[in-house]
């Protein structure tokens, strides 16, 4: 999402699965519309949370028929991330251009750390 997200010691607090699917709007678009849409909409939220939150997208329609992409949200706070959730409801990102299917938040080895236990890591 951000260069200052992405850097060495980003900790999250929290990170969301955002498990969605494209709407028929989005996928009538062009290609090019889309990339303004996402500019226009999507760029904006990413730049206002820059430290707070990175995003990253992937793309799951090639192994999945409920969902087509995940959005993963990593915040350094629950109220970062519920500022971002509120800044993104107000776009035609939210079940407009995708559907929200599902929302799984997590918090990464968290048994491990609540026991004061390294964290198992491959």
């Amino acid at each position: 999402m951000s260069a200052d997200a992405n850097v060495g010691n980003f900790e999250p607090a929290i990170t969301v699965f955002m498990l969605v699917k494209t709407m028929p709007e989005w996928l009538g678009m062009p290609i090019d519309q889309r990339f303004q849409e996402l500019s226009q909409y999507l760029q904006p939220i990413v730049t206002r949370f820059k430290g707070e939150a990175r995003m990253r997208f992937y793309d799951v329609e090639f192994y999945s028929t409920n969902v087509t992409d995940i959005w993963i949200w990593d915040a350094r706070s629950h109220e970062s991330y519920q500022l971002l959730v509120e800044a993104l409801r107000e776009t035609p990102f939210w079940d407009r251009y995708f559907q929200i299917v599902d929302i799984l938040a997590g918090v990464e080895n968290a048994y491990a750390k609540n026991y004061g236990r390294a964290p198992l890591a491959a």
